[in-house]
């Protein structure tokens, strides 16, 4: 059965009590005009019957899905089915064979025995508390479950989707490999070659300078190539550290987010707890997710404070990067954030954000540590 998330006691006895009112009325409309459409059917008028029957299985299906996700938390997106038109007896022929419609069907004829031991479940806890307290939010969980099973996605659609979502990120995260190189080449070839050459070159004019005689003048040459040589150092060490800090790899989070953050022009707040050290692509998508958005703070954000937490339990790293700026952050398609979103997805993380305008800001990454 689907993990579901555990709903609080008010929402589910409010569930367990107002749903039965409706499985009521929705059952013996559902099974008589089942019943008489299959009756009716060689007189063709169980035709119209048995589509009404299944468009009222429907309706209740989008119904009990939104009312499961407002009281109980469980979001239960809708299947896909397959397409009707073309007149009624071939909407009727497409939804017989369509699985959606037998799962809906399934789950209105459990509704009313489930809804009977529901009500009085409800009732019991109105009259004693800690039965509400402690076993209604465990129905409600069991119920948002069944609720999951029946009337959203199969295993096959949803393994379908989560495969189209994986192939669209790793198709955008091999686009930021290849502009990361780009702009690793266009560095190495600005920056550390032109001083690297400049060496040589100084180096090269001093050597005739020694085979003339003019001992001050190479001097002179030898120190520019020398000045050359630590800024080409700097640069490359620059580079490196922004392909892959070697304090990641040597002493792990805590020490790379402290390095990182210590350089920052607003005050940064580092808690990091990951015991037992999660996997280095784990490791690197949680650096490069908080190196980036700090990033983005400074230049956009115009915060006074942020805050990093990373924190870890059996599956899951858990990267919260907070900050009082002006809020009204969103990844918009090229931007900054969306490349996080797709850094995240490479290893079937979730990055979310939330950042009303006036803030905070909260930019949170769920990075499994098996995937």
């Amino acid at each position: 059965m689907a993990v579901t998330p555990r709903p609080g006691p008010v929402r589910t006895i409010v569930f367990l009590l107002a749903s039965f009112p409706v499985r009521l009325v929705v059952f013996p409309l559902v099974v008589v005009t089942t019943v008489l459409g299959i009756v009716t059917i060689m007189l063709w008028v169980g035709i119209p019957v048995l589509v009404a029957a299944t468009s009222l299985i429907r309706g209740f299906a989008d119904l009990e899905r939104a009312w499961v996700r407002a009281m109980l938390g469980v979001d239960v997106a809708a299947p896909h089915r397959l397409p009707g038109g073309g007149g009624l007896l071939h909407t009727w022929q497409v939804r017989l064979v369509d699985p959606v419609t037998w799962r809906e069907l399934i789950y209105v004829l459990l509704a009313l025995p489930l809804g009977i031991v529901e009500f009085v479940a409800g009732i019991v806890s109105v009259a004693v508390p800690p039965f509400g307290i402690f076993v209604a939010p465990k129905i409600g969980e069991l119920h948002g479950a069944l609720a999951l099973s029946l009337l959203g996605p199969d295993r096959t659609a949803q393994l379908e989707a989560h495969t189209r979502r994986l192939k669209d990120s790793r198709a955008r995260a091999v686009d930021a490999v290849e502009a990361e190189r780009r702009r690793i080449e266009r560095d190495l070839h600005d920056g550390a070659q032109q001083r690297l050459v400049a060496v040589a070159m100084s180096l090269g004019r001093a050597r005739l300078k020694l085979d003339s005689d003019d001992p001050a003048a190479a001097r002179e040459l030898i120190g520019s190539a020398h000045s050359d040589a630590k800024l080409a150092v700097s640069e490359l060490r620059d580079l490196a550290r922004g392909i892959y800090p070697p304090v990641l790899q040597d002493r792990g989070l805590d020490a790379a987010l402290s390095s990182l953050t210590a350089r920052m022009l607003i005050p940064v707040d580092v808690r990091v707890d990951v015991e037992p050290r999660p996997p280095a692509p784990v490791e690197t998508a949680a650096y490069f997710i908080v190196s980036e958005t700090l990033a983005n703070i400074t230049k956009h954000a115009g915060a006074g404070r942020a805050s990093v937490r990373v924190t870890r339990d059996d599956d899951t790293v858990v990267v919260e990067i907070t900050d009082d700026g002006r809020g009204g952050a969103s990844p918009r398609p090229g931007g900054g954030l969306a490349g996080l979103v797709d850094r995240a997805a490479t290893i079937d993380g979730v990055l979310t954000v939330v950042s009303p305008v006036g803030g905070p800001t909260v930019v949170r990454a769920d990075l499994p540590v098996r995937w």
